[in-house]
């Protein structure tokens, strides 16, 4: 009985943690379900659309805008030792479109919208809005889990690629510090090193950033139990396990895309 009671707590994170796992499964196999049934919530679903997209583009605009600025300024001298100044255009354009705009573009989302949804549901959940949505007849998880997944679904793609354009012009600037070279020279510089290959995974796996920001932010918000404080927590909660889920997600992207 001893030995029994003193190996216990060792099994105990691995078994919270198959729990987790397992509901979550079920909480995201729910989702896939409630989305193929009638009637979809458009109106909500256009609100968390422009919540989603309105609330985060300046900030998103501004990291990019940093982003390919540092980027070119950082690189240049590198590349100026070796006479290869020509080729930062597309280093920067490759560098930022292939890994960099993706990514941080879905930790700033995970940082702002899913910490945001988490929040919004544990609320909810904490005073009772939720029942009493399943009191008037209303599928509360039709109206505020599925809209919202889809929305930051259809919109981080969106983000990534006004923050890939953002980046682009600010290494733009950043080039002509030094430099001198006009606006369409340069890209056709940038956009002459990318493929498909370059610019369709990407988009991708921004899809990919996307559910996986709304669905865990829904997820953690939906599993609030207690007092106020809890809806602090599962806040965090979500924007920790959002961001490793996006490295998570990026690291199988780029294996696959290493095989094509």
């Amino acid at each position: 009985m001893a030995i029994a009671e003193t190996h216990l707590p060792t099994w105990v994170p691995f078994k919270k943690a198959v729990w987790h796992a397992g509901e979550f499964s079920l909480f995201f196999f729910r989702f896939i379900r409630e989305v193929f049934k009638p009637p979809f919530e458009w109106k909500e679903f256009l609100y968390q659309c422009f919540k989603t997209g309105n609330k985060s583009l300046p900030l998103v605009a501004i990291t990019a805008f940093i982003m390919g600025l540092v980027l070119t300024i950082q690189t240049r001298p590198s590349l100026a030792a070796f006479g290869a100044i020509s080729l930062l255009p597309g280093m920067v354009s490759v560098s930022v479109i292939k890994e960099m705009g993706p990514v941080i573009t879905a930790i700033i989302c995970a940082g702002k919208i899913s910490s945001r949804i988490g929040a919004e549901l544990g609320s909810m959940k904490v005073t009772e809005q939720i029942d009493a949505m399943e009191v008037s007849a209303i599928n509360p998880f039709r109206y505020l889990v599925v809209t919202r997944v889809l929305a930051t679904t259809f919109m981080v793609p969106l983000l990534v690629i006004f923050a890939d354009s953002i980046s682009l012009f600010s290494a733009f600037l950043a080039y002509n510090i030094h430099g001198d070279i006009t606006i369409t020279h340069f890209y056709n510089l940038a956009l002459s090193k990318l493929d498909w290959i370059d610019i369709f995974p990407s988009i991708i796996k921004s899809i990919f950033f996307g559910t996986a920001i709304g669905i865990i932010g829904c997820y953690k918000g939906f599993r609030v139990d207690g007092g106020t404080a809890s809806v602090g927590t599962a806040a965090n909660s979500a924007v920790v396990t959002a961001s490793l889920a996006i490295f998570f997600i990026d690291m199988i992207a780029v294996q696959i895309t290493d095989l094509l």
